[in-house]
């Protein structure tokens, strides 16, 4: 029995993209042969995800699977059903490498005499079969295939998730990504991770795909990048937020703190009688994507009280309230 590819990811057939990935996520990161280095079971598993959503990952793949099934990969270019005498000629030489060549899978093919005998009762050569060629060749148009009317194709892409450090995405640097091929091979890829890259980016990488039949270019790796959380930073577009301690001590009477940056640590004069919430800007210390200028980072200023206070820092807390009335929430409004 043909492999269900939704059943495969759990979800439900008229899905949508965005849970088509989110299922592919869950089940790569539970099934993934690097925290499972000793199941074979999971390892197989993994596969069957990765070609579940190899086609459904891929909206032109998707639809020729919802219409024709797991078959369509496989269909060949020789006679099929409802194929008649001399159907391998012209097909064949037109999509083929030549008389009597095999298609490659994965590279979209499709036995056009079995699609016109299924859908629409006879060989290519009755009206059903004619009137259905505007609809099949417009599979072909947007699949991006030109050229397998020559015999060379491309081969298929990739489609990958990964997840990044946060101080990774901000400055740039390298990962290592683990990606398994449709024949079962497993490789390692060391990507390379443009500064300021934001979640949900795509970084495609040349050539690293699945490979083609003939004399045709392999397919890329696409990966979606996906950025991890900080502790303590988070980031609006070029701009960095930190939320910086300071003492009451320092917020009443002022003091130099230092705080770390994505160049470095740098240090910050905190202003007598600064609240909490204040924001210190540093100016150039953000995101700086390659040709373009900086963002800064924006400091907020947390005063952190003491747990316990004896009597005697009790009354002097009251006194100075007593000196220094304040109203903080006269304008406080619903």
């Amino acid at each position: 029995m043909a492999e269900d590819y939704y059943k495969t990811l759990g979800i439900r057939r008229d899905s949508s993209q965005a849970e088509i990935e989110k299922a592919y996520r869950e089940l790569a990161r539970k099934y993934h042969p690097d925290l499972n280095p000793d199941d074979k079971a999971a390892k197989a598993k993994f596969q069957e995800v990765q070609n579940a959503f190899d086609v459904l990952g891929n909206s032109e793949k998707r639809e020729l699977y919802d219409r024709y099934g797991s078959s369509f990969e496989s269909m060949g270019a020789g006679g099929g059903p409802g194929a008649g005498p001399g159907a391998g000629g012209p097909w064949g030489g037109a999509w083929g490498a030549g008389p009597g060549a095999g298609f490659s899978p994965g590279a979209e093919n499709i036995d056009f005499s079995q699609i016109f005998g299924e859908q629409f009762g006879g060989g290519a050569g009755n009206a059903g079969g004619a009137a259905g060629l505007g609809d099949l060749f417009g599979h072909f148009r947007r699949s991006g295939k030109r050229g397998a009317s020559r015999g060379k194709t491309r081969g298929d892409d990739i489609l990958h998730q990964a997840q990044i450090p946060f101080n990774v995405a901000v400055s740039g640097g390298q990962i290592q990504v683990t990606v398994q091929r449709r024949s079962g091979k497993i490789d390692e890829i060391t990507v390379k991770i443009p500064p300021g890259i934001e979640d949900g980016k795509k970084i495609r990488v040349r050539g690293q795909g699945e490979p083609a039949a003939g004399r045709g270019t392999p397919g890329d790796i696409i990966i979606t990048v996906r950025v991890a959380p900080h502790p303590c930073f988070t980031r609006t577009g070029k701009n960095l937020h930190v939320k910086v301690p300071v003492t009451l001590a320092e917020a009443a009477l002022g003091a130099k703190i230092d705080v770390p940056t994505p160049k470095g640590t740098v240090t910050l004069k905190v202003p007598p009688g600064t609240s909490s919430g204040a924001k210190l800007r540093v100016k150039g210390h953000g995101v700086a994507p390659k040709g373009v200028n900086p963002g800064d980072l924006l400091a907020e200023i947390q005063i952190v009280l003491p747990k316990e206070l004896e009597d005697a820092d009790r009354e002097a807390i009251e006194k100075l309230a007593e000196r220094h009335p304040q109203q903080p929430r006269d304008e406080l409004r619903w």
